[in-house]
């Protein structure tokens, strides 16, 4: 190779496991910040976060990570094939570029029937192995924008958070406690009061 040639200065550097949480951390802090600062901003440049390579091998570790990862979608690949035939890096380098130049296309979800209570059966969609990763980079972009929304009350499909929780926070009563009790008709419908010490104020909930 001639010593003039362009050195490839474009050449991703791929993060370690640990280099990339706190890289995805720190932006995950500053966009919800932003967001709560001002909740009619708007943000036009998130895009570029998706296919970042450290939200992409943040991504890459919670897919490796579930319980789901031996389950391969329509394309029959896993995590540890495609670890071991194809490489991380390689792999999450085919999704940045299809994510930088539009191409990604999710695939169809290979279609399975689970057992439910009862003895029926229910549809599961698994997308492809690609698909999760991008979804959960996805997430990770957008989750901290959304929290800054939610009310403390709120915990539908929220992170550490779950409905057995509410369940404590509105049935725990005492003296001074605080409760969430329902609203079921009026102009309060669809809202929850917030009781503490006999006094009451309404505030609509966002689960």
């Amino acid at each position: 190779m001639s010593e003039d040639a362009p050195v490839n200065t474009g050449a991703v550097r791929w993060p370690d496991s640990d280099s990339a949480w706190s890289a995805v951390r720190r932006m995950q802090i500053k966009v919800h910040r932003w967001a709560g600062e001002d909740s009619s901003r708007r943000f036009g440049d998130l895009f570029n976060l998706v296919y970042d390579p450290a939200f992409l091998v943040h991504a890459w570790e919670r897919v490796a990570s579930n319980v789901g990862a031996r389950t391969p979608g329509i394309d029959r690949a896993t995590v540890a094939r495609i670890e071991t035939w194809i490489g991380v890096e390689a792999f999450l380098g085919r999704i940045r570029d299809s994510l930088k130049s539009g191409e990604f296309e999710p695939v169809e979800a290979r279609q399975m029937m689970i057992p439910k209570a009862g003895g029926k059966l229910r549809k599961l969609g698994i997308p492809t192995v690609a698909d999760r990763v991008v979804q959960a980079s996805l997430k990770a972009v957008l989750e901290p924008i959304f929290e800054a929304d939610f009310l403390p009350c709120s915990y539908g499909f929220r992170p550490n958070r779950r409905a057995l929780c509410r369940r404590w926070m509105s049935t725990s009563t005492g003296n001074g406690a605080r409760r969430w009790e329902p609203i079921s008709d009026g102009p309060g419908a669809g809202r929850r009061a917030w009781v503490t010490g006999g006094s009451s104020a309404t505030r609509t909930t966002s689960s």
